[in-house]
């Protein structure tokens, strides 16, 4: 993969007709060394916020051993690059050929579920294997959540003790787990969700073994500014200690975009200005899915190339490349009042799904993708978190 030491560098250099991606593997040290100094247990990577064999990699290369998979694919990717890395297959609904594949041929044993249903299909497909991690999902208040996940998946309270006790039958080990919906934007929805699984506890009489607190953990936006990630784990740990058990099982949880979303971002390129709509070479069928359907904002910036900028800024809305009105970004983008057809831009907080949701709908596709050795235009982790993460 060619290496800039910026992405002015890079575009200075190539001055890309198509979008450019860009890979920070410094960012993903940062984040990874950040969950493993300070959260209370055992991170597992939610690889499909991005798959690419180089975050892939980064990620293990910073002590990232566990991964959270969803797809027999996702278990490949994993498998390529380091076999002895432990997946778990954390999507409540699976095929009975997937859940057969993944045991048999890529030895996975730590399986997710919410029904009693799927519980019967794991069983069935690993012929009443004896080696099974099981979690039963629950269901908990995705209030603060960008993105809700709760009414797609998990079992409600009732349902979840009656599931427990019946799935610790057939598991060597047993779990409990939930997911407060992605890009959480207060700590105490993590408060609500261990509160209920320690009602679960209560009511069952049965410790788990593992208590998977899931994923969520926010990254940075214009219009989305979450609480430091140390309040996160403060109120974890907090939580977790106001269970009052003997002895606390072992703690999960499923990070994705707090990991990589710092680490990558997108070079558009301006082919027409419309007053205050742009119209670039990227779009919800692209890299910039997020900003159209969830209308996520991502920070911009003019990348100049030295050319003089207009002091004044202007909020922008973009439209992408393909011949869908769908294709459209609301934003606002600031940028400066004097941009123009073939000024580059820069899209940050790209880590997180731009590689994973891009199609190839109307011919428009970019696969360029290069690494840049600077910081991120927004962080989570700041400067001194760069800076210790050097010297150490």
């Amino acid at each position: 993969m060619q290496k800039f030491k910026n992405v002015d560098e890079l575009v200075s250099q190539l001055k890309p007709v198509e979008p450019v991606y860009c890979i920070r593997k410094k960012s993903i040290q940062v984040a990874a060394k950040t969950f493993q100094n300070k959260f209370p247990g055992e991170i597992l990577y939610a690889v499909k916020t991005n798959p690419h064999p180089e975050v892939l990699k980064t990620i293990l290369e910073s002590g990232i051993n566990n991964f959270d998979v969803a797809s027999i694919k996702e278990i490949q990717d994993i498998n390529k690059i380091n076999p002895k890395a432990k997946c778990s297959f954390m999507h409540t609904v699976k095929s009975r050929e997937n859940i057969k594949e993944a045991y048999f041929k890529y030895n996975i044993k730590t399986f997710s579920l919410d029904t009693k249903d799927e519980l019967i299909k794991i069983i069935d497909s690993t012929n009443h294997a004896k080696d099974l991690e099981l979690f039963v999902r629950v269901s908990v208040s995705n209030e603060h959540a960008e993105i809700d996940l709760s009414k797609k998946f998990g079992a409600l309270n009732s349902e979840a003790i009656g599931l427990l006790r019946l799935t610790k039958q057939y598991a060597k080990k047993i779990g409990l787990s939930f997911h407060v919906g992605s890009q959480c934007m207060h700590p105490i929805s993590y408060t609500k969700g261990i509160d209920e699984i320690g009602y679960i506890i209560k009511k069952t009489k049965i410790v788990p073994d593992y208590i998977n607190i899931g994923g969520g953990f926010p990254t940075i936006y214009p219009d989305l500014v979450p609480q430091s990630l140390n309040n996160y784990f403060e109120e974890i740990k907090k939580s977790l200690k106001n269970l009052n058990l003997k002895k606390l099982p072992k703690i999960i949880c499923e990070p994705g975009r707090a990991i990589v979303a710092e680490s990558g971002s997108t070079i558009v390129r301006v082919n027409l200005r419309k007053k205050q709509k742009l119209y670039i070479n990227d779009g919800t069928y692209g890299t910039l899915f997020d900003a159209g359907v969830p209308n996520i904002v991502y920070p911009s910036r003019l990348i100049t190339n030295g050319r003089i900028v207009s002091k004044k800024l202007t909020s922008f809305d973009f439209y992408g490349p393909t011949c869908d009105s769908m294709d459209y970004m609301k934003g606002p983008f600031i940028l400066p009042n004097n941009i123009k057809e073939n000024d580059y831009i820069e899209l940050g907080q790209l880590g997180a799904y731009g590689l994973t949701f891009r199609t190839q709908f109307n011919g428009f596709y970019s696969d360029k993708i290069f690494e840049v050795e600077d910081e991120p235009i927004m962080s989570m982790y700041g400067k001194e978190a760069y800076k210790a993460f050097l010297v150490a």
